[in-house]
């Protein structure tokens, strides 16, 4: 089967944190056998309603969301039958496997569960919080619990073919664009903070979708997990730059915290 990774890297800020990751996610396609692309220019430029948006100017700054621009990735299912859209702060260790082969070839679309990840105490306080704000509204099934609601971190997300029915001949830009998504879009009330994370949660789950809840350990959350934990991850996933050394400008410094050596001295604040 053909397989690729697809990242979106817009905006055309260097920051070194994100070349190092994608860098990781290059080596590690030629590895394996995946077919890799980067995506440096906006191709869906989804806007708000200016009328009834509550998204800040700042998220719009570009001109465009650029959140929404790794739905472009459905594209790719003309010449692909997997793909995986990683996002560009996730860096992949050098003895990870192939993702692909631990995807449910009878899913549509898998990723890791927040709350099924080993978070650390403060972390798992967030997730209840976040997790009621944004699908407590829903009327879907997001089975809650003492962590509260069940839901996917988009940063990784694997999709085969099949999950192509669901867009029902519709383009990615008309499919982010319907009336049904227009308050995520818009960023109507808690939702003014969301990604696509919040949209494509919804979508998986209306929509009924075989999902495959994968291993944590694909994805690897700095700071949420526990630091014993992150140590043992595939993919290490940088989401918060405000708990990295330098926001995660420093290569050196990176590489040290990838590879464990200066653990301690970069604790959780």
């Amino acid at each position: 089967m053909r397989q690729l990774i697809f990242q979106v890297s817009v905006g055309g800020k260097n920051y070194p944190l994100y070349d190092l990751c994608q860098d990781s996610v290059a080596k590690y396609c030629e590895k394996h056998g995946i077919d890799h692309h980067i995506q440096r220019e906006p191709q869906l430029k989804i806007l708000p309603d200016p009328k009834t948006t509550n998204r800040s100017k700042n998220a719009i700054a570009l001109g465009y969301l650029p959140i929404y621009e790794k739905e472009h990735a459905f594209t790719f299912f003309d010449r692909y039958d997997q793909i995986a859209i990683v996002d560009s702060d996730i860096y992949i260790r050098d003895n990870a496997p192939n993702i692909f082969d631990s995807f449910d070839i009878h899913a549509d679309f898998g990723g890791v569960i927040e709350r099924e990840m080993p978070v650390t105490k403060e972390y798992g306080e967030k997730i209840a919080h976040y997790s009621q704000s944004q699908y407590h509204n829903l009327d879907t099934n997001h089975r809650p619990n003492r962590l509260g609601l069940e839901f996917f971190n988009m940063g990784l997300m694997v999709m085969n073919r099949s999950i192509i029915k669901y867009l029902k001949g519709m383009s990615p830009r008309e499919f982010i664009m319907q009336p049904k998504f227009k308050d995520f879009v818009d960023g109507k009330g808690w939702w003014k903070w969301s990604t696509d994370q919040t949209l494509l949660n919804y979508w998986v789950r209306k929509e009924n979708m075989a999902l495959h809840k994968m291993n944590w350990r694909w994805n690897g959350m700095f700071k949420a997990i526990d630091d014993k934990s992150f140590k043992k991850a595939h993919f290490l996933h940088f989401f918060l730059n405000t708990k990295l050394p330098n926001q995660g400008n420093n290569k050196e410094e990176m590489l040290q915290i990838i590879n464990g050596k200066t653990w301690k001295k970069f604790k959780h604040t």
